[in-house]
């Protein structure tokens, strides 16, 4: 059985590595910063390492995807995170494509069950 387990933690990091641009999209309306993400993310039930998040933070901001900008009135400055214009139209196309695949994955499924 722990075979199978181990086959399902893996199978289920692939599926969550493809997710997790999304919902890191999702949460972009407003300024954050990493760890603020972090544990946003957390609470809403989605796990990112941070050693997986600052990543792809950075490959983001490289893309045009997110604006960046540094806050250094606090002790420790954070460099705050925010859709941009691009990033919000690339957000809103996904959506609708996630949509049309989670549409896809219900029907699938459904007929696995039949």
């Amino acid at each position: 059985m722990s075979d199978v387990n181990e086959l399902v933690d893996k199978l289920l990091q692939e599926l969550r590595r493809g997710t997790i641009t999304i919902g890191v999209l999702s949460q972009l309306n407003q300024p954050q910063y990493g760890y603020s993400l972090v544990t946003m993310l957390s609470e809403k039930g989605v796990q990112v390492e941070p050693g997986t998040l600052y990543p792809l933070l950075r490959r983001l901001e490289k893309q045009e995807l997110l604006q960046s900008e540094w806050d250094t009135n606090e002790a420790r400055p954070r460099k705050y995170y925010l859709l941009s214009p691009k990033g919000k139209q690339v957000y809103d196309l996904l959506c609708v494509q996630w949509q049309k695949i989670v549409s896809s994955m219900d029907i699938l499924i459904s007929q696995k069950e039949e």
